[in-house]
């Protein structure tokens, strides 16, 4: 079975804000634990290069799941994602968007 890569993309107004959410994601991998065991393979995330056809988009997450089941548990019980999702909510200008594909 192929792994789950999943790209998150955030538009986050104030630059200031944009170190924290690297190192948020930079220690992802680590904080997510799932039956007491780390579950996220790879965990990273980079300000883009400011470019009109990024949209305002100028924040990109890049996050390895095993499993489609283990990027599902992210989404819905995982309470390190509960909190990165807390500490950025207030930063971002909107939604982000979020894609996921098959990888090697």
């Amino acid at each position: 079975m192929s792994k789950i890569v999943r790209l998150t993309l955030f538009k986050i107004p104030n630059a200031a804000d944009l170190p924290d959410a690297a190192k948020s994601y930079s220690t992802l991998a680590q904080d997510a634990q799932k039956d007491g065991k780390p579950y996220i393979i790879s965990s990273h995330g980079n300000q883009t290069y400011d470019d009109p056809r990024a949209q305002g988009y100028n924040f990109v997450a890049r996050t390895v799941f095993e499993s489609k089941a283990d990027m599902d548990y992210y989404d819905n019980e995982c309470s390190a994602h509960a909190a990165l999702k807390n500490s950025l909510k207030s930063k971002t200008g909107g939604p982000p968007l979020v894609v996921y594909v098959d990888g090697q």
